[in-house]
């Protein structure tokens, strides 16, 4: 079995169905942005919390409503995306939201990752962030390890010069992609910099058989910050994604 067909028959069964790439955008804060996102073409929806200082943090309470609101779209799958290495808030937060997708985006290690499958969730879909800075996987001798430690999906993302973690807009070069996706043995999502004019730029890595889509933030926003449902359809075009092959099709 290929990791298509793992992601979509194993790991992640609700997407047995569902066309490849996929579309995650982040930071959905509001009833309204949900409503928006699942309109306008996203198959993921991230949920941030445990992220101190980010412009989507949530509370719990909120995070468990909006992954209800999201669920309610039959369109939309919430991601509860965090900074967090507790395993027991983790707990508390998945079972009270009854979110599917875990993303850790931080430097969680490995006994995180297996404390999560073993414990917490055996059921869900841990996404764990691969970070990219000056050309080098900070976690790439821990690949192995996060892999046996049962992540499902890779995310791969530029860090900053200065160290700054998520949502930097900075890309990552499609040599550098390659040749650390290369190294997995498991479907990866790509995030940095994606825009909805530059795909092209990543021919190679789209047409590589563990790719499933990619993850934006600052693209799916205008000047103020806010989403716009033009410009997540305009990346749903320019990267081919799920929804767009389904309603083009």
């Amino acid at each position: 079995m290929n990791p298509l067909e793992e992601v979509r028959c194993r790991t992640v069964p609700d997407l047995a169905a569902t066309s490849l790439p996929l579309l995650k955008v982040c930071g959905m804060t509001t009833p309204d942005d949900v409503e928006l996102l699942a309109g306008a073409g996203a198959d993921l929806a991230g949920l941030w919390y445990g992220i101190p200082g980010g412009h989507a943090d949530l509370r719990a309470g909120e995070v468990t409503a909006l992954a209800q609101e999201a669920r309610g779209t039959r369109r939309l799958r919430p991601v509860l995306v965090t900074f967090l290495s507790d395993v027991n808030a983790l707990r508390e937060v998945l079972d009270a939201s009854g979110i599917g997708w875990l993303q850790l985006h931080a430097y969680q290690p490995p006994s995180v990752v297996r404390a999560i499958r073993e414990v917490v969730a055996p059921e869900v879909v841990i996404v764990k962030v691969l970070h990219v800075r000056g050309g080098e996987c900070l976690e790439r001798p821990l690949i192995p390890s996060y892999e046996r430690a049962g992540t499902d999906v890779f995310l791969l993302d530029a860090v900053t010069e200065d160290g700054r973690v998520g949502s930097t807009g900075r890309r990552i070069p499609e040599p550098q992609a390659l040749g650390l996706v290369d190294r997995l043995t498991i479907p990866f999502l790509l995030a940095g910099g994606i825009t909805a004019d530059n795909r092209g730029e990543y021919a190679s890595l789209v047409e590589h058989p563990r790719f499933i889509g990619v993850d934006v933030d600052t693209a799916a926003r205008d000047h103020r910050g806010v989403f716009r449902p033009s410009l997540i359809r305009q990346i749903t075009r320019g990267w081919r994604t799920a929804r767009y092959d389904e309603e083009n099709t």
